[in-house]
């Protein structure tokens, strides 16, 4: 008898060691892919690491970006990943070598398809060398024919099969774009929680021409053309205050209910740069987290900053829960109203802020000098993916800044 328990035991422990087993990811290099329009995949590589005191973490890779993943649930074989600030995440079934599940945005009710294979260090695979080097300048049109039609400035290096780089429009960038050269095709993607990006195209000497998808919810194509004295219009040439307004005014809600406007105590003879912006938007971050150093770095009680929130949350108690989210991520001291919820559509940010000509992008920054007066207008955000471009934005906006606070 006391045999027979002692090989049910055996038994039983050796079933728990290999449950233990399967409820386990293996650690290092993993290749991710989602499923998008047309049957084509987006990849993006990330790195898991897991420790006893901060369990799993991850770390998604696009060309130079690093995103530090901290909130991975896992309980028996299924595995929840939350990417930092925007409400998107990761959600499926896993065994120690590989992922499938889908990557949420319920606010927006978009399901797009994942998995991930441990062990795949390359992002796009290649069999043959490339035909041409795509690095340099090109100028670049989206959905050309189009009233949708805009332009964008592409910047790219490329060293064999690798490039990166990204795609500068009016409203802001692509952020970090990676991926390869094979033969005479192209092909670039990003992921960074928000937005899923897949560039696919075919490329001469001289020309590009491809498609443009953005998850598996919307695609439109693009051509360019090398032009390296290409520019885009002046950023800050594109936003204005409409004729009959002398004055940038708004009065929306904080998360406590109270209304908030320039007319606060805390604004008067204050230099005031006024961000309207999105807790959902890329550009919108990397502008939020320069803001952030730039005060931490710059500290002056004659500055001050305002973030108007247009949110698409369903409702205002989910678009304050998000606002919170982010100001706890990065560590925001300034003050973010919700200026509206339920949509980011621009034709009705425009209506909230009706001495605009327009809202193009998100962001937008107004800058206000200490006598109430708008100074400038800068639409869209030249983030870190833009390299000299982002250099020249932070010069420019230090000095800006500076003479307004010596005036």
């Amino acid at each position: 008898m006391k045999k027979i328990v002692t090989v049910l035991f055996l038994i039983g422990f050796l079933v728990g060691c290999k449950d233990l087993e399967e409820a386990t990811l293996a650690e290092g290099i993993w290749l991710a892919e989602l499923e998008v329009m047309d049957g084509n995949i987006l990849p993006f590589n990330f790195k898991l690491s897991n420790t006893e005191i901060d369990g799993y973490r991850i770390a998604v890779y696009n060309a130079d970006e690093v995103i530090l993943v901290d909130e991975v649930e896992i309980k028996d074989d299924s595995i929840k990943i939350k990417l930092p600030v925007y409400e998107g995440y990761i959600v499926g079934s896993f065994t120690k070598n590989s992922i499938e599940g889908e990557f949420i945005k319920a606010g927006l009710s978009r399901v797009v398809p994942f998995k991930a294979t441990y062990g795949v260090r390359k992002r796009f695979k290649t069999s043959n060398p490339p035909s041409t080097n795509l690095a340099g300048i090109w100028e670049t049109e989206f959905s050309a024919g189009t009233s949708d039609s805009y332009r964008a400035k592409g910047v790219f290096k490329q060293n064999k099969n690798l490039v990166t780089g990204t795609f500068r429009t009016t409203t802001g960038d692509y952020r970090y774009l990676e991926g390869v050269m094979e033969g005479d095709s192209l092909k670039l993607s990003t992921f960074d929680g928000a937005h899923a990006f897949l560039f696919l195209a075919k490329v001469t000497d001289s020309s590009l021409n491809g498609v443009f998808y953005s998850g598996n919810h919307f695609k439109e194509p693009f051509s360019a053309k090398r032009n390296d004295a290409y520019e885009l219009p002046s950023a800050d040439s594109l936003t204005f205050l409409k004729k009959g307004y002398d004055a940038f005014e708004f009065s929306f809600p904080d998360a406590n209910g109270h209304s908030v406007s320039l007319k606060d105590e805390r604004f008067k003879n204050k230099v005031v740069v006024v961000q309207i912006m999105g807790t959902w938007c890329p550009n919108c971050l990397d502008e939020t987290k320069f803001y952030v150093d730039y005060l931490k770095n710059n500290g002056n009680s004659d500055l001050e900053v305002i973030a108007l929130a247009f949110e698409y949350a369903k409702n205002e108690e989910a678009a304050f829960k998000n606002i919170l989210r982010l100001k706890e991520r990065i560590g925001i001291d300034y003050p973010i109203v919700l200026a509206q919820f339920g949509s980011t559509d621009k034709e009705l940010a425009q209506q909230k802020l009706p001495m605009l000509n327009q809202v193009l992008s998100y962001p937008t920054s107004i800058f206000i000098d200490r006598t109430g007066k708008v100074r400038k207008i800068h639409t869209g955000f030249n983030g870190p993916a833009t390299g000299a471009a982002f250099l020249s934005f932070k010069k420019e906006f230090d000095g800006f800044v500076k003479g307004l606070l010596a005036e």
